[in-house]
């Protein structure tokens, strides 16, 4: 009999995402030097990524399979759907949430650092993910009492115009906008950060004298110091650079087209629409992967870590992110 490739490789994928997630999970559990306020973000996220790879995408693999007609309870559907609605929100509410406060930690080290404990972090998390709950909590809701919401066709699918329309601008589009916006002007920041630096560093007395004036905020603790933070904070913005790029160009063409196939709708050809949404869709579910593999390439600590984990040693690993 022939093999289907195509779910062969969704199964890989699965296997991947999940396991990725659970080896961030522990790197930030274990490793002291990776907790801090954007790892315990990063932790969530690989939460969220992780139960994509559990929960939503085997059952959209059994959904393709039978070729988009619902084999299971219809009660189920709204549930699956809640899921996936529920995770997709909450991973770009913690790229969003990760952006705004790396933006007021290098805006206010002094205030922020005071206020930073792990516990302000945890409430920050309980925020992001009250927030994502309460978005997607329509959809069960509306689900379970008017089955045609979900249940199109015997396929299942979102068939709620306006929670479509409204829920891609709250869950998407907004947070995006905030994210990329305090994401460059944090690096704005960080480089007038660096050039005042630089720029004090070379100059001495009465010639320095204007430059002292604009001191960088916080304690005084050695030029050493202060280039390493420097160096640790451009390290740590390329990652997330990296992170918030791939999660950009990987969830767009998805929430795009699905607000296109509310805006247009007898203007455009449904079928088509609808095609397009079920590649775009694991396109994003492939992003839930892909942020293990970002933090491989381009950060020391992650990758020793994630080498002692698959072979069963636990050890320190380098600088945090």
């Amino acid at each position: 009999k022939e093999k289907n490739w195509p779910a062969l490789l969704i199964l890989v994928i699965i296997a991947l995402t999940v396991g990725g997630n659970i080896l961030v999970i522990l790197a930030v559990s274990l490793e002291k030097k990776l907790q801090n306020a954007t790892n315990f973000f990063l932790r969530s996220l690989a939460v969220a990524d992780m139960l994509v790879g559990i929960l939503v995408m085997p059952v959209s693999l059994i959904n393709i399979l039978y070729d988009y007609a619902w084999p299971l309870p219809s009660a189920l559907c709204p549930i699956w759907i809640y899921l996936d609605v529920l995770f997709s929100t909450a991973s770009i509410m913690h790229l969003c949430a990760i952006s705004l406060d790396r933006y007021l930690a290098i805006r206010n080290p002094i205030q922020h650092s005071r206020f930073n404990s792990r516990t302000k972090a945890m409430m920050k998390i309980a925020a992001v993910w009250t927030i994502s709950i309460g978005v997607s909590t329509p959809i069960p809701v509306i689900g379970l009492h008017q089955e045609d919401k979900v249940l199109v066709n015997g396929s299942c699918v979102l068939n709620e115009e306006r929670f479509m329309l409204i829920g891609s601008f709250v869950a998407f589009f907004i947070p995006l906008v905030i994210m990329v916006v305090t994401y460059c002007l944090t690096i704005q920041f960080s480089q007038r950060q660096a050039s005042v630096f630089l720029y004090q560093s070379k100059t001495s007395s009465p010639a320095g004298a204007a430059a002292r004036r604009h001191r960088l905020p916080g304690p005084p603790s050695g030029r050493r110091g202060m280039m390493q933070a420097i160096k640790n904070e451009r390290r740590a913005s390329k990652v997330l650079g990296v992170v918030f790029f791939l999660f950009l160009v990987m969830w767009c063409p998805f929430f795009i087209t699905n607000v296109a196939s509310v805006l247009c709708r007898g203007a455009c050809d449904r079928s088509l629409l609808h095609d397009l949404l079920n590649v775009f869709v694991w396109v994003g579910y492939i992003s839930s992967g892909v942020n293990p593999l970002v933090y491989t390439l381009f950060n020391r600590t992650y990758r020793r870590a994630f080498s002692s984990y698959i072979r069963c040693r636990y050890t320190e690993a380098g600088a945090p992110l």
